[in-house]
């Protein structure tokens, strides 16, 4: 046998014929295995040709970072067919695209690097920007506004001859009075805008929302005196007497609205609508019906209706709340703005500040909110709205003494002292004003688990250096009273188990930690805290389990952090004088 056949009779008789046969058999075997593998080279090339067409073929498949937005003019209108030129900073590499009908436009396969991005379109361009530095594979978005070449801060078009229109003495006052920012456009979150680590950033994101919240209900004239005064039977006896009376629904609408039954608001302000659709109070406040329903885009509708007949600044300023609710931050912003141009109240000021501090425009949060405590040095709220924003700008101090401001000017609030106490716990140092301000918080409400919770905190900060036994024995008492008024409160149990594991009472401190894991079983600290704390007594497979916990929890909870900024679009900021950055 060889190879598997039989050799012939004659062939084992004679070994020269043996030879000759073996020798024809290998060079037929080499023939095919040649052509085998030339067969296979084929197919394997044909292979790899597909997959290039296949590669070349579908953008999908591009390698590198990509920029991408849309272009709109000063009217929010997208612009189509405008020119977008990306540059990198060393000038050896400009890419040009135009925009689709929608105004949008992408740029991708780009390498690594720092670019300068610009559109323009029959003499509109966008304002000056800073530099964008991309990393390998990044995906940014860059919205941008086309203005007229002779807008402050927008670029210079050498070609144009037109002269710019002569101001009125109105837009002259207008101008006077225009801030010394403008936003630009939106992109992608990044870390710019805010100061410190995350830990800080965290705490930032923690008042600004609480900023948000100090926002009262939007004022509309559903809040009239007479209205207030009606009772429900009353304002439903009069509807039935004359349903086709405009007062009777307009009436009802009012109380409905104020009730916060939405439905029934719109149901009797829309009947007073089509009554009477010239009345621009009836038709704001079915437009405020609207956005308590939830039915934002009939909403906008009428606030868009109102403005179409006269300018009106609460119009304005419900049409930003609205942009922002429909993801459109850079209409909300410019809405915001215009409703304090045309009446800058209270209200107005302090939209327009928490539009800008929402999206980390900064610096021209803080300067939003000063304008608004000057005008306005009664407002608790906008006292306490800038020291979020001072905050966010890594100016603690400052912070602190505005906040404090606005607790003095409403000792009853309880808002002013929350912010007093976050901003104390991310401060690296004592505050000298907060103490006495969260002692008089504790004064007004020594059963609040709030109150008791910041100024244990604060005393603890102050102290840490000389760790006096007495201050250290307050402290306990305070935290022990905050969880004994709230069971739940997980941030108080988890600073009593901290101070029992700095004096070596580890079964304490694991019996704290171990209730703010009940509280809070997605708390990743309150895990890892538990986690030693096991560790010191002895229980290490529990210790193990409580660290493999807190590993997958932190995991988790930073990829959810990250979602939720990325989610929320950052401000392009043109400063007076300066070009535009993510502030």
């Amino acid at each position: 046998m060889t190879c598997g056949r039989e050799t012939p009779v004659a062939a084992k008789e004679n070994p020269g014929i043996a030879a000759h046969l073996w020798n024809a058999w290998c060079t037929r075997r080499f023939r095919d295995l040649r052509c085998v593998c030339g067969l296979f080279l084929l197919l394997s090339m044909a292979s790899a040709f597909e997959t290039c067409l296949a590669q070349s073929a579908s953008p999908q498949q591009s390698i590198g970072a990509t920029i991408q937005g849309t272009i709109v003019e000063a009217d929010h209108k997208a612009v189509a067919h405008a020119l977008v030129r990306l540059e990198s900073q060393d000038g050896h590499r400009v890419l040009q695209t135009v925009t689709d009908s929608n105004g949008a436009y992408v740029i991708s396969a780009l390498p690594a690097g720092t670019y300068r991005i610009t559109s323009e379109l029959n003499g509109l361009h966008n304002r000056v920007t800073d530099p964008l530095v991309m990393a390998a594979d990044e995906h940014r978005r860059v919205d941008l506004v086309l203005e007229a070449a002779n807008t402050p801060g927008a670029k210079s078009n050498p070609s144009s001859t037109a002269a710019p229109p002569s101001p009125s003495a109105a837009d002259a006052m207008q101008f006077a009075d225009l801030p010394n920012f403008t936003v630009a456009g939106v992109t992608d979150w990044t870390a710019a805008g805010g100061h410190g680590s995350d830990a800080r950033l965290r705490t930032s994101e923690d008042l600004t929302r609480a900023t948000v919240v100090l926002k009262p209900a939007e004022a509309s004239s559903a809040k009239s005196k007479d209205a207030a005064s009606e009772s429900e039977s009353s304002l439903r006896a009069a509807l039935a007497k004359d349903p086709h009376s405009f007062e009777a629904n307009h009436r009802m609408g009012e109380f409905c609205l104020r009730e916060k039954d939405f439905h029934e608001a719109i149901r009797a302000l829309q009947a007073a609508y089509e009554i009477d659709p010239a009345n621009a109070s009836n038709e704001y406040d079915l437009a405020l019906a609207y956005q308590g329903a939830g039915q934002l885009a009939q909403a906008r509708d009428h606030a868009q209706h109102l403005l179409a007949h006269a300018e009106n600044a609460n119009a304005h300023r419900l049409l930003g709340d609205l942009d922002e609710e429909l993801g459109e931050p850079l209409l909300a912003v410019n809405e915001d703005e215009r409703a304090v141009r045309l009446d800058p109240s209270e209200e107005n000021y302090f939209q327009w500040g928490t539009e800008l501090l929402t999206h980390r425009a900064v610096k021209p949060a803080i300067e939003v909110f000063g304008d608004g405590a000057k005008a306005y040095p009664k407002s608790s709220r906008m006292l306490a709205a800038l020291g979020a924003a001072l905050f966010a700008g890594g100016r603690n101090d400052e912070a602190a003494s505005r906040v404090c401001e606005a607790a003095d000017l409403n000792p009853a609030d309880a808002a002013p002292y929350i912010f007093l106490g976050k901003i104390d716990l991310a401060a690296p140092t004592a505050i000298a004003c907060v103490e006495p301000r969260l002692a008089h918080y504790l004064e007004q409400q020594p059963e609040s688990a709030l109150a008791n919770y910041y100024y244990a905190m604060t005393l603890w900060k102050a102290e840490q250096s000389s760790e006096s036994k007495a201050q250290l024995q307050r402290v306990e008492l305070l935290l022990t009273r905050a969880v004994t008024a709230d069971p739940k409160f997980e941030d108080a149990l988890l600073q009593l188990g901290i101070l029992y594991f700095s004096q070596s009472n580890f079964k304490q401190a694991a019996d704290c930690f171990q209730r703010a894991v009940s509280a809070d079983p997605q708390s990743s600290a309150a895990h890892y805290r538990l986690g030693m704390a096991y560790a010191r007594i002895g229980e290490h497979d529990q210790s193990r389990a409580e660290f493999a916990r807190y590993r997958e929890l932190d995991q988790q909870q930073a990829a959810a952090i990250e979602q939720q900024r990325k989610e929320i679009k950052q401000f392009l900021v043109v400063l007076k004088d300066k070009p535009a950055t993510v502030n």
